[in-house]
């Protein structure tokens, strides 16, 4: 008789989430599946916190509850910069690294949503692709629906889910530069700011806003004939910082070079952001900031269900076809037309 054999612990893991997937995913299913890091469980939470769908808000609720509790401890880094400055390329070679340290990396990246068609390409994992099949690694594009800055509404939450799965890398990338970025400063530790050089972007970075919320600058695609370039434009960057009062915990933000398309200057840069971890943790300005990103969450979430809750309201709903149609004969003035749409929630 053929001894069975010893089934170890990763075994009896993999056993465990392939038994999770067989089944319909309950909340508690999902929760659990989150717990011990499955990728599916994990996706398919995300897909029912971002659905705008009634009948899904109560069990996302109570995913977001349970997964509460077993938060674990992460950074957070939110990446910007206009588009062709290569976040990609550099989120890529940034989330190769840090999991080849032994680091689990979560990538929320926000494609933008067509402002007429409603789509949106959702082709990150196509832009990533080594980091996509990384098993330490976990890339989840979503929509941003038109959200302020880009940023999907729900970013917050998928940040507190991939916590919980065990991912203590987030790297949040926004749809561009713009002036809503706020929103993206504020829900992550580190804001993280990629330039190009040599392509008149120089001048822009110097304004105020993008600049005084960035935590460190990037000159990306410092490579070939545009090294000098790449040089000459961290000097200007360095000195117009400089201007600028330090952060709360003394921290000066830095201006470093890389080229991510050649794997360079890649380590430096996860150095300076492990560096103002340090110091944030140390001043206690990284907790100070979590609590405020917590208190600005749970303000936003109130503004979200007083919107949600006035237009899905019946009343509200056949009142303001009347109104708009009233408005487009020049039969009401649209000040008045809101004010009597927004006089119904009083009504008994």
């Amino acid at each position: 008789m053929i001894p069975k054999k010893k089934e170890t612990s990763a075994g009896k893991r993999i056993d465990k989430i392939k038994q999770l997937r067989r089944q319909e995913p309950s909340a508690s299913a999902l929760i659990e599946g989150i717990r011990i890091g499955d990728k599916a469980h994990l996706a398919r939470a995300i897909t029912l916190i971002e659905s705008s769908n009634q009948d899904h808000s109560e069990k996302a609720n109570e995913i977001i509850e349970g997964c509460l509790a077993n938060n674990k401890e992460s950074i957070r880094v939110g990446i910007t910069g206009v588009p062709g400055v290569g976040k990609s390329t550099f989120i890529e070679a940034l989330g190769k690294m840090l999991t080849g340290l032994g680091n689990k990396v979560a990538v929320l990246a926000v494609d933008p949503t067509s402002s007429l068609t409603k789509g949106s390409i959702l082709g990150d994992k196509t832009r990533m692709e080594l980091l996509a099949k990384d098993p330490n690694a976990f890339i989840r594009p979503s929509p941003s629906s038109q959200s302020l800055g880009g940023v999907a509404r729900k970013t917050r939450e998928s940040i507190m889910l991939c916590e919980t799965a065990g991912y203590n890398v987030i790297l949040v990338e926004t749809v561009g530069v713009g002036q809503s970025e706020t929103v993206v400063h504020g829900m992550v530790d580190f804001f993280l700011l990629l330039k190009l050089a040599g392509a008149g972007d120089e001048l822009q970075g110097i304004k105020r806003g993008i600049m005084e919320m960035a935590d460190g600058v990037v000159i990306n695609k410092a490579d070939g004939a545009n090294k000098t370039e790449a040089d000459k434009a961290k000097v200007e960057f360095t000195g117009a910082l400089h201007l600028y009062p330090a952060k709360e915990n003394n921290w000066y933000p830095k201006v470093l070079t890389c080229s991510a398309l050649h794997n360079e200057g890649i380590t430096d840069i996860w150095d300076m952001i492990t560096d103002y971890t340090t110091i944030a943790k140390k001043s206690r300005s990284f907790h100070r900031n979590r609590i405020q990103q917590n208190q600005n969450w749970f303000l936003e979430t109130v503004n979200h269900n007083i919107y949600q809750n006035f237009y899905t309201n019946p009343e509200v709903k056949h009142e303001l076809d009347k109104l708009l149609l009233a408005i487009q004969k020049n039969q009401i003035s649209p000040f008045f037309a809101a004010r009597k749409l927004l006089a119904l929630q009083n009504t008994p």
